[in-house]
């Protein structure tokens, strides 16, 4: 397992340097201007759309407007909502938070120029059922400059990107986390959870795209709403403290954070890339996903579909991903003193393997075996310049009670412990439900449990049908039903203890995002003049009024089944 976790580290190191975050900044800029900033209409006209004004049932797709986005969105707000900024402020602390507002921002420009490509060139062969992505994009954009060999090896090759990411992030680490929340809460083994999981995402995804429509537009909203509620009760607790978190966001985004507490500490640097890279997986920005959902839209103007789209990093990050952070930062449970006091310090000897900390009693019988620990250590300095550690505990169960046996410790430096004890591994979603719990204890439990429950499936059932897509692209539709065979057994597999700490986490969720946005954003930098072409007439025609409402907006019940823009 530390051969393969180190091959994963090796793999963020090139898929996310230094240089490949700052052209997906660059592409979110440059979009941003080319296109008048695009966020305006967005945010105006978009609500207008998916409210179903201009849905009409003689266009070509499956879904309305609305449908798509519930469906787009219920790959996005996921667990990187809840357990992906828990993430970035343990690792980048809480500047990473301005880096991801800046991100979905930027990330509104690019939804809308990567969706408005996918409709321009979606295949409509069969006006029901449509196909779309960056995949056709670069297969039929390429063919019409009589490049179509190019153009299918370009699509080939970001349909196994998408199928990687959708195995990793849209899959295994929902799987995860809600498999690693469900047994701290209720002692349920991971992997029944991972049974549970496959069983209901396998009987929505055999229904197609018009089903997963359906249950995400339930779905959504509901999560949505209940998640916010919630998280304003509890910032509402913590209102005086709402400005100084805003500044401590704010500066650490551009200074070092020092450490205290649970949090080693991390630089300028450390918040925007562990910023940029959960702000990347939650938006899915540039990453070529969301347009394969939006292209079974009902729509005959590839812009206003573009459009709908730009809203997505807005509800995702801009507002769901905040207020995750606000109520990690408010509660202090980024940064919280040990959660269990030592008896005794450990006895520190050194081995051929490293430095090693001798076993350790702990209280209580609150524990699992298997369960982690950290213990915080000063030893060498770290790249970034700081010289705090972290060492994994991993509990076991004798006679006599529990007891942690600790990693082994590579340093030039005998480490010395620091504080009076060490603490829980809380990683991802279930750092989330600590900081409702401390606030008022249970809340998290039963809050952030459900949360992540619902936010797990939508994400899982979205990220299905777009694998499903990668498939029917390489292989037609013959190998579907096999595909999503494998992909029910992998949430499974998910589950069953392979995956340990934030840092193995962060590392499988960045190559799955990684690859995909290497595949997608050369794509929209060869064609992204003809998206912004589309949305600048687009654009014209509605400020002039040659555009407008074509109906009233249906009732709401006919929005959410979809009825709307199907004729009995």
């Amino acid at each position: 397992m530390a051969e393969f976790s180190a091959f994963l580290a090796f793999l963020n190191s090139i898929l996310w340097h230094e240089y490949v975050l700052y052209a997906i900044v660059g592409t979110g800029i440059l979009f941003t201007i080319w296109s008048g900033f695009s966020q305006y209409h967005a945010l105006t006209h978009g609500p207008s759309v998916i409210r179903g004004v201009y849905d009409d049932p003689d266009d070509p797709g499956a879904i309305n407007h609305f449908q798509a986005l519930s469906a787009a969105l219920s790959a996005t707000v996921g667990l990187g909502n809840i357990g992906g900024v828990a993430l970035a402020i343990s690792l980048g602390g809480p500047g990473a938070v301005f880096w991801m507002w800046v991100v979905g921002f930027l990330g509104m420009a690019i939804k809308l120029t990567e969706v408005t490509l996918s409709m321009l060139y979606r295949n409509i062969d069969d006006p029901d059922n449509p196909h779309g992505g960056p995949m056709w994009v670069a297969a039929k954009a390429f063919e019409r400059k009589n490049l179509g060999g190019l153009g299918r090896t370009i699509g080939v090759i970001f349909c196994l990107t998408l199928l990687m990411s959708a195995t990793t992030g849209g899959n295994m680490f929902q799987a995860w986390n809600v498999g690693e929340l469900t047994q701290a809460y209720f002692s349920v083994p991971s992997w029944i959870s991972g049974i549970i999981l496959a069983l209901i995402v396998g009987t929505v995804i055999i229904g197609g795209i018009k089903r997963i429509g359906k249950v995400t537009a339930t779905l959504v909203p509901v999560m949505v709403v209940l998640y916010l509620l919630t998280g304003f009760y509890v910032l509402a607790l913590n209102i005086t403290d709402m400005p100084a978190i805003f500044v401590l966001i704010v500066k650490s985004a551009f200074v070092p954070t020092e450490a205290a507490g649970a949090f080693i500490g991390g630089t300028a640097a450390s918040a925007f890339m562990f910023g940029l890279k959960r702000a990347v997986f939650s938006n899915e920005a540039g990453q070529g996903s969301s347009p394969i959902a939006h292209a079974a839209a009902k729509t005959d103007e590839p812009a206003r579909e573009g459009i709908v789209a730009g809203l997505e990093p807005f509800i995702d990050t801009i507002v769901v991903c905040t207020f995750t952070a606000l109520i990690i930062l408010s509660t202090g449970i980024w940064n919280r003193a040990p959660d269990i006091p030592f008896t005794d310090t450990p006895a520190l000897s050194q081995t051929a393997s490293g430095w090693q900390f001798a076993e350790t009693r702990v209280p209580g019988n609150d524990w699992h075996e298997r369960d982690k620990v950290i213990l915080i250590v000063e030893a060498h300095e770290r790249d970034d310049g700081f010289s705090r550690h972290k060492i994994e505990g991993t509990v076991a169960l004798d006679a006599s009670g529990y007891w942690i046996t600790w990693s082994a410790f590579d340093s030039t430096v005998s480490p010395t412990v620091v504080g009076d004890g060490f603490y829980r591994a809380y990683v991802g979603a279930t750092l989330t439900a600590k900081a409702f719990d401390s606030v008022k204890p249970g809340l998290g439990k039963w809050l952030v449990s459900i949360a992540a429950w619902l936010f797990a499936v939508s994400t899982i059932i979205s990220w299905s049908y777009y694998g499903e897509q990668g498939m029917v692209f390489l292989a037609g539709e013959k190998y579907v039903l096999a595909y999503k065979i494998v992909y029910c057994m992998l949430i499974v597999i998910a589950t069953l203890g392979f995956i340990k700490t934030d840092t193995d986490l962060d590392n499988v969720i960045g190559v799955g995002t990684g690859v995909m946005v290497f595949a997608n954003i050369p794509i929209c930098w060869f064609f992204g003049y003809q998206a912004m072409r589309a949305y600048k007439e687009y654009v014209g025609r509605l400020k002039s009024g040659r555009m407008g409402p074509d109906h009233p907006p249906p009732h709401l019940d006919e929005l959410l089944s979809g009825r709307d823009v199907h004729r009995n």
